[in-house]
């Protein structure tokens, strides 16, 4: 039976969005945001970060509308300067079905205004004098762990077409970026933290069963050093590792790969935390849906996002889109075409440079 009904919640999630929500729930934990912060961001810059007083905060300062449509986490945390500490807050956005967002800029600049917008309402209903006014930094991170190389940098001006004397007036804003699947293991696990060893397994969960049991083997080797103090990361670490088998491998790898894990054990029973985290996979009927066709049901969905997301794309570039043309992306059931209408959408001009009968032969 499952101790942590934290664990028992984790399963409410669909399975196509394991990455994105298992990043949520290890994030839920200071030191795994510390070790997020420790690959993203300079040394010199988390060194001054207090992170035994980490705060998660309230995400109702997001707008309903948006926050429904995120996974993301928002924490206040003291920065220390010298003698002097001020608060700074950490937004971090983990994108949403691991696909390529063009307009990923344009989202995370939403979300800070809505956040300093919020502060300033607070402001003005605890009459603050204006004078004392004092908007918190927000350091943005966006935690990618998709497939598709994201190659759209991370910019307003990449989604303008302006000329260089204008760029001056386009905002500017540094947003921390890793991309899990093309981060290399040397730059993932350079502080050694528990986090990154996690993702290096993250990297590996539609690799071959040898690959995955080699990072796992590694992984498990420098889990286990940490010492008595770390016991809670220690713990979490070897509950997402079993998430990630019973979620992401074939139900015929996970004997052996729990039992793996197990060898590498000593003080968790973990064939018998597995046995309890699969029959509430059971009683929600996932595992009888993967024997039952659930791979179809997988693949529906994934086209049905692939398809709003060409279709919001030829929103943003072209505002009016014909009903015919959102009738032939919804008669493309390809994902490879659709990935290529996608590209296609962005480079293109006008509508009509689009070759929607290659398209859909």
């Amino acid at each position: 039976m499952l101790e942590d009904t934290e664990i028992r919640s984790f399963f409410d999630i669909s399975i196509t969005h394991f990455p994105d929500r298992s990043a949520r729930w290890l994030l839920q934990y200071i030191e795994y945001v510390q070790g997020l912060l420790e690959i993203v961001a300079s040394s010199e810059f988390v060194d001054h970060i207090d992170f035994s007083q980490l705060t998660p905060l309230n995400r109702s300062l997001i707008a309903d509308t948006l926050r429904e449509q995120e996974a993301d986490l928002l924490f206040r945390v003291p920065y220390k300067r010298g003698t002097e500490t001020d608060d700074l807050l950490i937004y971090i956005l983990i994108e949403h079905q691991s696909r390529v967002d063009v307009s990923m800029s344009l989202r995370v600049m939403s979300y800070m205004m809505d956040i300093w917008t919020a502060q300033r309402r607070e402001w003005v209903s605890n009459a603050i004098p204006e004078r004392a006014w004092r908007l918190r930094p927000i350091l943005p991170i966006v935690f990618y762990s998709g497939d598709r190389p994201w190659n759209v940098p991370l910019t307003l001006s990449a989604i303008m077409d302006i000329p260089q004397s204008m760029s001056q007036f386009v905002p500017k804003c540094e947003i921390l970026f890793l991309d899990v699947k093309r981060t290399t293991v040397s730059d993932l696990t350079k502080t050694n933290h528990p986090f990154g060893w996690l993702l290096t397994v993250l990297q590996k969960e539609h690799a071959s069963k040898a690959a995955l049991v080699d990072v796992l083997v590694a992984a498990m080797s420098h889990l286990n050093a940490l010492d008595a103090e770390q016991s809670g990361q220690w713990k979490r670490a070897i509950k997402y590792v079993l998430l990630l088998i019973l979620h992401r491998r074939p139900a015929d790898e996970h004997q052996e790969l729990v039992k793996l894990v197990g060898q590498h054990t000593q003080e968790l029973e973990v064939e018998t935390m597995a046995k309890s985290m699969a029959d509430v996979l059971r009683e929600q009927g996932i595992e009888q849906g993967i024997e039952q066709g659930i791979e179809q049901g997988i693949e529906q969905g994934e086209t049905r996002a692939k398809q709003a997301a060409v279709l919001k794309l030829l929103q943003f570039r072209f505002y009016d889109v014909p009903e015919s043309v959102a009738n032939q992306v919804a008669s493309i059931r390809s994902i490879s075409r659709l990935d290529s209408l996608f590209e296609a959408v962005w480079e293109a001009d006008t509508l009509d440079e689009i070759d929607w009968q290659n398209l859909n032969n």
